[in-house]
């Protein structure tokens, strides 16, 4: 293909001829030029022709004073290119240079080398990020609860009279309430054929769930479990439906899913706002109706623990026992779990000592370490008492219905003490630091040097995955 070049030489114009391979490698400074480029060209050519309707070659404008200008013609040859001195040629299109470079380096930008490119000598080479995944805690939540020496609940401390640490360090509580923030709340209760005898009596306690526990400001919803669990009613902030729910409530199979029922509440639970130092929450709690054994269930009480404190969810509970022989039996030594040597609370039904009523309600040293064996060791199968071992590890307290505390009872001291505890957020420093995290609170106050003091003991964050 041969084009036309145009030089201005102040008001002439000069022109010659070249073929368009010659052309390009002039242009490019390569020996050879992409078939590409060239047939690009003559693809433009030809097109510009049919636009205008007759075979006249592509030329410049005369007007256009932009420098070397190119004129491409089809077929064009040089005595054809000579003809057209002097000639006015009309109905011309402009095809300018940079057109014509354009064309040129997109066909060397065809011929560039595939593949990465080498690294430059001594530059390290970037790694692709592991696939890590990362359990965080953004707020850790504590229920608090001070007794005096006589028992009775305290309520004139304030934020500066506690002192929280998480694995030794001091931290910073950005909210502080006390039995204020509004609750949500999960009745779990079994609805097996095993507590068939003792479903009349729970069936009257609707009202003390929303009048005791909820209170004015609280919801619940309410679930119920045997050989399925069963979502009976969502969240709802309405008394009536909450105490019809539990007014009606009927025996299932002879199964008993605690843990599967156990992790549905902790789910539920976890999309409850929480409260922060920014805007207000709800405490997010679980009150659980049943005997302390599960049978079939596919979750585990260690993970379900763990998931619970991580979600701060406070866990209470009642335990329902089925026979009066069982409430007059002698007490008989349980199988002792995987625990340090020491003392290991009764099983349920046995009458309360004083030493039994602080270990449920403040935590043995034995129960404290089968809260932390049982989140740290979430595959294997936690021995001991799973309702206590549950309320141990996330602040609340386990309460055993027999002779002289009925099962309205219990309710109502849950509900006393759920209305008159302290609640403490923060967020921890080390908050990615996998492993068990210890929580202490302790009291400032000079007075304070007997008194009782209870808070979930900790959570565990596993080790990054993948």
């Amino acid at each position: 293909m041969i084009v036309g070049i145009l030089a201005i030489c102040g008001n002439v114009f000069r022109q010659r001829c070249v073929e368009l391979s010659t052309l390009l490698r002039g242009m490019t400074g390569s020996s050879e030029v992409s078939a590409t480029a060239e047939e690009s060209l003559r693809d433009s050519a030809g097109r510009h022709s049919l636009r205008e309707g007759h075979k006249k070659p592509a030329c410049f404008d005369r007007n256009d004073r932009s420098g070397v200008r190119v004129i491409v013609g089809k077929g064009v040859g040089r005595r054809r290119m000579d003809s057209m001195n002097g000639k006015k040629q009309r109905g011309c299109r402009a095809i300018w240079l940079p057109l014509l470079m354009l064309f040129a380096a997109g066909s060397l930008g065809g011929q560039a080398p595939t593949g990465p490119l080498p690294p430059k000598p001594g530059v390290a080479i970037q790694q692709p990020p592991k696939n890590e995944i990362k359990v965080q805690v953004a707020l850790v939540t504590t229920p608090v609860t001070v007794r005096d020496l006589r028992g009775e609940m305290v309520h004139d401390l304030e934020a500066k009279d506690f002192r929280v640490t998480d694995n030794g360090a001091a931290q910073k509580i950005s909210h502080f309430d006390l039995g204020g923030d509004p609750i949500s709340l999960v009745i779990l209760t079994e609805t097996s054929l095993r507590i068939e005898p003792l479903l009349p009596e729970i069936r009257k306690t609707g009202i003390l769930f929303t009048q005791t526990v909820m209170g004015s400001t609280g919801e619940a919803a309410v679930v119920g479990f045997n050989d399925s669990v069963d979502k009976l009613q969502d969240f709802t902030s309405n008394a009536d439906q909450i105490e019809n729910t539990i007014a009606n409530l009927h025996a299932g199979t002879s199964g008993s899913k605690l843990y599967d029922g156990m992790a549905a509440g902790v789910e539920m639970l976890s999309s409850r706002p929480q409260a922060t130092a920014e805007k207000p929450g709800r405490r997010r709690v679980m009150l659980i109706l049943s005997e302390a054994v599960d049978h079939g269930s596919e979750k585990n009480l260690g993970g379900v623990l763990r998931q619970a404190q991580l979600a701060n969810v406070t866990i209470y509970s009642v335990g329902l026992s089925t026979t009066r022989a069982e409430l007059q039996a002698k007490p008989k030594a349980p199988e002792r779990p995987n625990l340090p040597v020491g003392s290991i609370p009764p099983p349920p039904g046995v009458p309360a000592t004083p030493t039994y009523e602080d270990n449920y309600r403040y935590g043995s040293a034995d129960l404290m370490a089968a809260v932390v064996w049982a989140v740290q060791h979430i595959h294997d199968q936690v021995k001991g008492n799973a309702l206590e071992i549950a309320a141990a590890g996330t602040g609340g307290a386990h309460l055993s219905a027999f002779k002289d505390r009925t099962i309205e009872k219990a309710i109502d001291e849950i509900g006393g003490e759920l209305h008159s505890q302290y609640t403490l957020s923060y967020t921890p420093a080390d908050a990615d630091a996998a492993g068990y995290h210890e929580i202490k609170v302790s009291v400032l106050r000079r007075d304070a040097k007997n008194w009782k003091i209870r808070a979930r003991p900790g959570y565990y964050l596993a080790p990054p995955e993948g």
